[in-house]
């Protein structure tokens, strides 16, 4: 993290009480502001302060201390795992990713970004909304898992100008600027320039040693840089957003069959994002929202088969869309809160390129553009003063995936005082992207496989939230649910090529429990926990990369006489069955962070250790983890970073 600016805090939320906390609301769940506890969800909220107090660098970060919530590392992407399903090949096409509300997701392969290649600084974060459980019938398609929605700061929280810098292990350095203004017509604009590099470290592989292989050491080849700029303008009740991020990652694991220790193998992620959103009270009891986006999402990967020139493959992709929606949320009627709108996207481009680039020979080259719209309507029905019931239902129409019927139920009951429950029923479904449709090709090792079919998910959950006191709460959440048609790459033994078809089924159930209380001493303690079990339906095995439990704790507390605080994580993921029929062992992490050391006024120190204890462990490797050799060496485990350092340092202006 790299805080570029840092204004008084006009509203610290580790000092508010649970009620407090309560009143909060959040906008994700239904599209429009609600309670948390009214929300039919058991949502759960990452603030700004959470990302300083435990120094969070990069959305996976973020989501790492999320109940409920995996997060594996190929030493390329992040992958989010939640609920029991975490197989890294859908990249990340089962969660939904908004930014302030508008879909990020790509249109060629889906992919939800989340690590480095995520365009975003966290520093402009003033929220992360997860809502777990299937969302489509507020979101479509991909709100299979989950809808994650970041939320970014008001140009007014950065107010003024900053520079912030970096410096970490792994060579690793960042700087940023941040330019944040309010202007004499009362709107008000920010600015946020980003650039970040760190060369990484040598990386040892032991699947992959022997002599013709380095050893099984990749030399130089984890290094990661990126690029970013974010803009902002807010005038009345229209919002202008503008974001660009370019990044380029060296790959260490000769994925896809790939001669290992090859310094050509790398990846480049590049997003533009343009974004108009308006809302305006039509009367007193009818609001409208409106929004345009343009979103561009850039691809290319260099792999190398030989050690010749020749053996260079460039794969492409170029992804472009123009999306809008309109919707009311009326409040006419007594005791409802309807919301309806209307939903249409064109993906004009959706183009998959491969080529091998000395000499030129053009492998493939498809481009499949696609269009659809969606009607939607939920209303939010008070019976009473203890009792809600919201409903909704989505219909999506597009001419690959056909048309799609999304319901939703929610009744929520309070109990007692201190007692809310929530009943949850919902749907989902994902239509298969472009990628795997269309991506055919003898040069990466992709073969066509049986025609697809959209697949779907319905989902049962049971939520309790307690809250006997303003600096004590706790929840529990049970769930069942069962995947239908679920996609799936998968790789032919006969050859190791792969392609993608549809599971017959899978289904999982879950319990999750998370408890929380303040100190009078302004100490923050939050304990969470997970028991899950997913299953393949045909063969009873349990899903690959699905940890059987997870659990996380948070502490922090104020230190020094200033506005300093000292925050310590632990997570820990227990064993998880690999593609392979192996498995990689369970681990605890602890972090630490000293965050909000300001020697003067217009300075901030903070400081994190990841991995304290330097504990060795892995993640599961994926069906494309395999080198170029015969037969070809397979990954059994990724290993992850060991202790690493980080110290920030930001001057306001």
């Amino acid at each position: 993290m790299c805080s570029a600016a840092f204004p008084a805090r006009a509203e610290d939320l580790t000092a508010l009480s649970f009620d407090q906390l309560l009143s909060v609301e959040i906008v994700t769940a239904s599209k429009f502001a609600q309670k948390l506890s009214e929300a039919p969800s058991a949502v759960s909220v990452v603030t700004a302060e959470d990302i300083e107090t435990f120094g969070y660098r990069t959305l996976a970060d973020i989501l790492r201390g999320v109940r409920g919530v995996q997060v594996s590392y190929d030493r390329n992407y992040s992958y989010m795992g939640t609920r029991g399903s975490g197989r890294s090949g859908a990249y990340n096409s089962r969660v939904l990713l908004l930014v302030d509300g508008q879909r990020l997701n790509d249109s060629v392969y889906g992919q939800g970004s989340i690590g480095t290649e995520f365009p975003i600084d966290v520093d402009l974060i003033e929220r992360v909304e997860y809502v777990p459980g299937p969302g489509s019938a507020i979101y479509g398609s991909n709100a299979f898992f989950g809808v994650l929605n970041i939320i970014t700061k008001k140009p007014r929280a950065l107010a003024g100008a900053a520079v912030g810098v970096e410096l970490g292990s792994y060579r690793t350095g960042k700087a940023a600027l941040t330019l944040g203004k309010r202007f004499d017509n009362g709107g008000e604009g920010l600015l946020r320039i980003t650039g970040s590099a760190s060369s990484g470290i040598d990386r040892y592989f032991p699947e992959f040693d022997d002599a013709a292989s380095n050893h099984g050491v990749a030399s130089g080849l984890d290094a990661d840089r990126y690029q970013r700029l974010f803009a902002k303008y807010a005038f009345e009740g229209l919002t202008l957003t503008a974001l660009f991020g370019d990044r380029v990652k060296g790959v260490p694991t000769a994925s896809f069959g790939q001669q290992f220790n090859d310094p050509r193998s790398l990846t480049v992620d590049r997003y533009l994002s343009v974004s108009a959103a308006f809302q305006h009270a039509v009367s007193k009891t009818l609001d409208l929202h409106a929004n345009l986006n343009f979103n561009r999402y850039q691809y290319q990967g260099d792999s190398a088969y030989t050690p010749l020139a020749s053996g260079l493959n460039r794969d492409t992709s170029h992804s472009g869309v123009v999306s809008g929606e309109l919707r009311f949320l009326s409040r006419a009627f007594d005791d409802h809160k309807l919301i309806y709108g209307i939903e249409a996207f064109n993906a004009r481009t959706r183009r998959l390129s491969n080529r091998n680039v000395d000499p030129y020979e053009l492998v493939l080259d498809e481009d499949h553009p696609k269009r659809g719209h969606a009607f939607y309507v939920q209303d939010e029905i008070r019976l009473g003063d203890r009792l809600i019931l919201n409903a909704g239902l989505r219909h999506d129409v597009d001419a690959e995936g056909g048309h799609a019927n999304s319901p939703r139920i929610g009744l929520i009951y309070e109990l007692t005082p201190d007692v809310t429950t929530k009943l949850l029923y919902g749907t989902a479904f994902r239509s298969p992207n472009a990628f795997e449709r269309y991506y055919i090709t003898d040069a990466t090792g992709f073969k066509s496989g049986p025609a697809l079919r959209p697949e779907h998910i319905k989902t049962y959950e049971v939520v309790a939230e307690y809250f006997p006191r303003q600096d004590f709460r706790a929840s529990a959440s049970a769930f069942v649910y069962r995947l239908d048609s679920l996609i799936s790459q998968t790789a032919d033994p006969a050859d190791q090529r792969l392609y993608f078809t549809n599971l017959d089924a899978a289904s999982a159930r879950g319990l999750e429990l998370e408890a929380e209380s303040l100190g009078r001493d302004g100490s923050r303690l939050k304990l969470s926990t997970a028991f899950q079990v997913a299953r393949d339906s045909a063969t009873g095995e349990r899903l690959a990369n699905s940890p059987a439990r997870l659990a996380k704790l948070n502490y922090s507390r104020p230190f020094g006489t200033g506005a300093g605080r000292l925050g310590l994580e632990a997570q820990y993921t227990s064993r998880r069955p690999t593609i392979l029929g192996g498995a990689v062992g369970g681990f605890t992490v602890l972090n630490l962070t000293l965050s909000g050391i300001r020697p003067t006024p217009r300075i901030a120190l903070s400081a994190s250790i990841y991995n304290l204890l330097d504990k060795q462990y892995a993640d599961p490797p994926n069906d494309e983890h395999y080198d170029n050799s015969s037969p070809p060496r397979l990954l059994q485990s990724i290993r992850q970073d060991g202790r690493v350092f980080r110290m920030e340092l930001s001057y306001r202006f």
